[in-house]
């Protein structure tokens, strides 16, 4: 009986480190930006449409999350925070983006999907899925389809953002850079790690999305901003766990058959293209309010995941903390609009 359970997690996990691997190796072979990223989430994505067994163990997406944090919060310097304080106007700009994605969003679908408001009020809602999916369990509504467009959203979005920088002529490089050079001992790394899992009870605590991702970036600011390290997490353990949350963006096709995605792959990518040129009217705005590029601004408002998107801004040098906090707002302003909009249908 060990055995048989054994071998159940050990075939899904070789499985997980071969599409990892080989999405990155060809990734890279190919020039695709941001490689570790992008290739294998293609590659997850293929084998979870496959019928493949693509499912990441809840300690292991975990484990990924923290590390990737971790690298993303040491990319904050002390000059980053000066921007801080003109965020509140940016904020506004962005909760006018969200709101006009969803009412939008929502008479497009309706069209394309041809299904009642209130399911084309969660399917247009940009981000937030377990949110979405538990409204729409609440009112019966079909929330196989919400699924199918929100994963088809965060996919798109995490291949056609790094495609566009790179057509722009925006680096975007291998994986997640610093302009500090060093990387960190093995020492820091382990306390850094120790820290980052004592503080994810508090980020669970306020409610604060994706935890343990959160957690490892606060740990590694805090140690940055204080100059208890200058260096940055070592690309042998920076690197694979952002190619693994690559396999992970892909995984969540998982369980969606053909037809599902072609019944809702146009209603799902319009819908990207309606929160891509919103957002895009949103970051020039809010670029000249916050003195930022107009790509870090579009990457800290576009619904591609908090994850995904925190990991793109550092691999184009965007604030780690503006990224951050405004798909914080994201998803506080949803949790807050979402019940009142639906309620209203």
């Amino acid at each position: 009986m060990i055995l048989g359970n054994s071998r159940h997690i050990i075939i899904p996990f070789t499985l997980l480190t071969l599409i990892t691997v080989s999405g990155a190796f060809i990734a890279i072979f190919l020039g695709m930006p941001v490689p570790l990223l992008t290739g294998p989430a293609i590659i997850a994505a293929a084998a979870s449409l496959a019928g493949m067994n693509v499912h990441f163990p809840v300690h292991v997406r975990n484990a990924v999350f923290l590390l990737a944090g971790i690298a993303i919060g040491t990319t904050i310097s002390p000059e980053s925070v000066v921007a801080f304080a003109r965020w509140p106007l940016a904020f506004a700009i962005l909760a006018i983006s969200i709101l006009t994605m969803i009412l939008i969003g929502q008479k497009l679908l309706m069209r394309i999907m041809k299904t009642d408001a209130r399911t084309a009020l969660l399917a247009a809602t940009p981000g937030h899925l377990s949110f979405v999916v538990a409204l729409g369990e609440e009112h019966n509504l079909a929330t196989d389809k919400m699924a199918v467009v929100q994963s088809i959203r965060l996919l798109s979005l995490t291949l056609l953002v790094p495609i566009a920088f790179q057509l722009s002529g925006i680096e975007t490089g291998v994986g997640i850079e610093t302009s500090q050079g060093a990387e960190m001992s093995m020492l820091q790394t382990v306390l850094a790690v120790v820290c980052a899992i004592v503080v994810i009870p508090i980020c669970k605590f306020v409610k604060l999305p994706a935890p343990t991702l959160m957690a490892g970036m606060l740990v590694g600011a805090i140690a940055s901003l204080t100059g208890l390290t200058h260096g940055a997490l070592s690309h042998w353990i920076a690197f694979p766990a952002l190619a693994a949350i690559g396999t992970l963006i892909g995984s969540r096709f998982a369980g969606i058959s053909i037809a599902q995605l072609r019944e809702s792959a146009f209603a799902g990518l319009a819908g990207t293209a309606l929160a891509v040129g919103v957002t895009l009217l949103a970051a020039y705005a809010a670029a000249h309010i916050v003195h930022m590029p107009v790509s870090h601004v579009f990457v800290a408002f576009a619904p591609g995941g908090l994850e995904t998107m925190a990991i793109m801004g550092a691999t184009i040098g965007a604030n780690p903390g503006f990224v951050a906090a405004a798909h914080a707002a994201r998803l506080l302003f949803l949790s807050f609009m979402i019940p009142i909009l639906i309620n209203r249908k």
